[in-house]
């Protein structure tokens, strides 16, 4: 290491059970870095393994978004539910997979919940909202199970999954985060085509608790290996202070450096980068949820066969996805915010790409800008769940990304139960302009994030 340690100490491992030394070393601006164990040391195995299970549970509960807007029609059928009051129940469902981020952080951050203990819960609760939108056709019951019960149940989920990776990969967190984020989308695609084709008035009560089933069964298959890094873990192989080392971890610190301090909630806020984080979340989640919960209706009043439908959505969800996984990995090159931008300036193009592919009644070209807007509609999420850690640091990650994420809890809102309205006021061509034009705005606004303490700007006093 290239400057002294202000500590070193002899740790107990936390999986073998045998001592393994480690030190802290503050760098110039005063934060702090625990070197010295691998993640053997701490796990028992690599690390690895907390990108793969948390992606194979991001999967799991996929279902819950990007499936739901097929299984719709059928859903208002067999209870008798209007579209605004299943696209109610979705918004809702949005607003509490979203908003339980910041609470569920908070207990984790404090050691009152454990992160296999909040995948447990979530798994649970997952179930009952699925039971729920199977066996209750009271629309504000089904509001409460699904919506309110099935969201904390997969924001517990979600929240985890993606802080498991962003503290275990503190070097190069976009390719990991980017994956495991892509897992909640394509998930979702076997379920797309299930709702569309073999999911009737006739089967619903059977196929929505088989899944739920399904969705408990693997979130708690992988949740009993969770496990956090110690705080201010870093990487044995990459040296914090000059960022010299082997292999990729170094060239993505060279494009993303590390934050220059472990920032508070409080503290991320006063710098204004938060706040402004939120405001972008907030407007390019909802052309996202927007784009997610009205294609299918879109593309069969346009007149494209159901087959077309089906398929935008598909490959809405799998591009969606892979795009979660590319972006990730290409910010690790580009940097973050370049990257942000660029996908939020694609997603914006493809909402005017529908309008036109509809007014001409063009099925390939339609398919073509489903493939934009999936690819625009995910790839930014992954862009703030590592933009987070990079600019606040890992230690308060989780409460700084559930305030983060929160801003998709007020998307929710405009870009499904709100959204309904404007299409009706408006029609599906206005609908759309308007949401391609509030995606250049969030662009527009992302062009003024920068990493707080960089950039000719005072650094924050050092630790004691």
């Amino acid at each position: 290491m290239t400057a002294d340690p202000i500590a070193a100490k002899n740790a107990p491992a936390q999986a073998g059970g045998t001592d393994r030394p480690y030190r802290e070393v503050v760098d110039s601006r005063g934060r702090v870095y625990r070197v010295g164990e691998t993640d053997r040391d701490i796990l028992g195995h690599s690390r690895r393994l907390m990108v793969y299970l948390p992606w194979i549970a991001m999967m799991a509960i996929s279902v819950f978004e990007y499936a739901y807007g097929s299984a719709e029609d059928t859903l208002s059928h067999a209870h008798g539910w209007t579209q605004t009051d299943t696209f109610w129940i979705l918004s809702v469902w949005v607003f509490f997979q979203a908003g339980i981020a910041f609470p569920a952080g908070w207990l984790r951050e404090r050691g009152l919940l454990t992160a296999r203990k909040a995948m447990y819960l979530g798994a649970g609760l997952c179930l009952l909202g699925f039971l729920a939108l199977s066996h209750l056709s009271d629309v504000l019951l089904a509001i409460l199970g699904f919506g309110v019960v099935g969201g904390i149940g997969s924001g517990l989920v979600y929240a985890t999954c993606i802080n498991m990776v962003g503290k275990w990969f503190p070097e190069r967190r976009g390719a990991r985060t980017g994956f495991v984020n892509g897992g909640f989308a394509y998930g979702s695609l076997p379920f797309i085509f299930i709702f569309n084709y073999a999911f009737d008035t006739g089967n619903y009560h059977r196929v929505l608790d088989l899944i739920g089933c399904y969705v408990m069964i693997v979130v708690l298959s992988t949740a009993f290996f969770f496990k956090d890094p110690p705080r201010n873990w870093w990487p044995a192989d990459i040296d914090p202070l000059t960022h010299g080392g082997q292999g990729r971890g170094a060239r993505s610190l060279a494009k993303n450096p590390p934050a220059v301090k472990q920032y508070t909630p409080k503290e991320a806020i006063r710098t204004g980068m938060l706040p402004l984080m939120w405001v972008t979340v907030v407007m390019t989640a909802g052309v996202s949820i927007f784009g997610i919960s009205f294609q299918v209706d879109f593309a069969k009043e346009v007149g494209f066969g159901p087959l077309v439908a089906a398929s935008s959505m598909g490959i809405m969800a799998v591009i969606n996805g892979i795009g979660r996984a590319v972006v990730g990995w290409l910010s690790d090159l580009w940097g973050r915010k370049l990257t942000l931008v660029f996908v939020i300036v694609v997603l914006g193009l493809a909402q005017f790409g529908v309008i036109w592919a509809g007014d001409v009644k063009n099925e390939w070209l339609f398919l073509f800008f489903a493939f934009l807007s999936g690819f625009g509609g995910g790839a930014f999420y992954p862009m703030f769940a590592a933009l987070t850690p990079d600019y606040f640091g890992e230690n308060y990650n989780a409460t700084n990304y559930g305030l983060v994420y929160s801003g998709k809890l007020i998307s929710g809102l405009f870009g499904g139960g709100l959204g309904s309205m404007v299409v009706a006021a408006w029609g599906y061509n206005g609908a759309y302009a308007l949401a391609g034009g509030v995606s250049m705005a969030a662009a527009a606004i992302a062009l003024l994030l920068r990493q707080p303490g960089r950039g000719g700007e005072p650094a924050p006093h050092p630790a004691a």
